[in-house]
């Protein structure tokens, strides 16, 4: 399984609209999960990140959220936020754009976001031009990620994928964890570690607000 652990910095220039990180001078790091809810894997995240006073970002799937309304309930009124991450799981490279947008406006009826994450990070640049059209809201971005913890590669071992994130963390990164049925073996192991980890050096664990207005992402106010 190809694919980059750490997001190289040509990559970022290619696509400087996407976020792919926060430039920031304190010790912040930004926590993300894909693909749930999930009935097991979510509810867990939620009680890791409460041990720690920690928030982040849910990408979460449209029909997951209107298959488990409660536990997306419960991610909003636990303080994180949540981000649009289509309603059938589509990757933008192998969906007509307009069966794509159709998609994300889906979604947008149960997530109320300006936040957008393409699955397996794949979207055409037409695609990502009309997401603020398709899910009605102008200042919408796409959230990219500057850590892939690859907790859903069964070919790597608990260790390895804590090493990927422990070993490439720095001051405002996006890392992305799945609360998923696949990934869970390896977040069961990995995320208590890298709060543990994290919190021991001083670091808070925000989540992504929405951009624009002067939000400052991850500043206590």
């Amino acid at each position: 399984m190809n694919y980059f652990v750490k997001t190289p910095w040509w990559l970022k220039k290619i696509y400087p609209s996407y976020i792919w990180d926060i430039k920031t001078g304190q010790k912040v790091i930004y926590l993300t999960f894909d693909d749930g809810p999930h009935e097991t894997a979510t509810p867990f995240v939620l009680d890791q990140l409460k041990k720690y006073d920690a928030k982040a970002s849910f990408f979460c799937i449209g029909k997951n959220v209107a298959a488990y309304p409660d536990i997306y309930k419960r991610i909003l009124e636990e303080g994180h936020s949540t981000g649009n991450h289509t309603y059938n799981h589509l990757n933008g490279w192998k969906t007509p754009d307009e069966t794509y947008l159709k998609d994300v406006a889906e979604a947008a009826k149960h997530i109320d976001s300006s936040l957008f994450r393409p699955p397996y990070g794949r979207i055409r640049s037409f695609q990502a031009r009309n997401i603020p059209a398709a899910i009605k809201d102008t200042s919408a971005k796409i959230i990219m990620w500057d850590i892939l913890s690859g907790d859903f590669d069964n070919t790597i071992t608990k260790d390895q994928c804590l090493q990927n994130v422990a070993l490439n963390i720095k001051q405002g990164s996006i890392v992305v964890f799945h609360d998923s049925e696949k990934a869970f073996p390896l977040l069961e192991f990995c995320l208590p570690k890298t709060l543990e980890v994290f919190s021991a050096k001083g670091f808070r664990f925000e989540r992504l607000l929405k951009f624009g207005n002067n939000e400052r992402n991850g500043e206590k106010r």
